[in-house]
């Protein structure tokens, strides 16, 4: 008895260990279309009368545009990092981090969408909020899975101490806490809520030196 039960034990670690794989795969996909679309959202001058000398003031008249661009590329290599590196520290998944894992990616769909829109009808406080919404929501959704994960070295890896897991939680929650924070600056202005995703680099010493202090 005891050893079909060690059998099954196995053969179920060896299924979430190549689900897993196929979760990875998925991830690493999804990603990199999402930062080939927001490339691909970007204005184009009009070829018809497209000039040289003209992006000076091409590139003046859309920079807005740009700048959002470059935070929501830098926004989504953040979390594919991110995900790479909590992904790496798992021996395998489950049903349960798995529709964690894919709820991510909805919203990272989702944060993809807002950007669309905010490029496409102009900005506005509304696309903005969006925007920092479906950000956080993309964080909190990784928070989410790791915390499962790491619950009872459920499903960690046993290189990894404990010590090193929870620091690896508190760093997921960076990037939800920085785009939380730039949710009221929409409402000021566009300089004002570009600016503030800048919040992350505080948020991250302070979280690294809190971790620090408990440990």
């Amino acid at each position: 008895m005891q050893k079909a039960n060690e059998t099954e034990s196995q053969a179920k670690h060896d299924r979430g260990a190549r689900q897993l794989l196929r979760l990875e795969r998925i991830i690493d996909v999804v990603y990199a279309i999402v930062i080939w679309r927001i490339f691909m959202l970007i204005p184009k001058p009009d070829q018809a009368n497209w000039a040289w000398n003209a992006i000076g003031p091409f590139l003046f008249d859309n920079i807005l545009t740009f700048i959002l661009a470059f935070i929501a590329v830098a926004i989504t290599i953040i979390y594919w990092i991110q995900n790479n590196v909590l992904l790496g520290n798992l021996e395998r998944t489950d049903g349960r981090h798995t529709a964690l894992s894919i709820l991510q990616l909805f919203f990272l769909l989702l944060f993809l969408l807002s950007i669309r829109l905010g490029i496409d009808l102009g900005g506005s406080a509304g696309t903005r909020v969006l925007e920092s919404i479906t950000a956080a929501l993309v964080g909190i959704s990784s928070t989410w899975a790791w915390a499962y994960a790491r619950k009872n070295r459920r499903l960690i890896s046993d290189d990894l101490s404990d010590v090193e897991a929870r620091r690896m939680l508190d760093r997921t929650m960076a990037e939800p806490a920085a785009a939380i924070i730039t949710i009221p600056c929409a409402f000021i202005g566009p300089w004002a809520w570009e600016l503030a995703w800048l919040s992350l680099i505080p948020i991250t010493q302070f979280l690294k030196r809190r971790r620090r202090e408990q440990d």
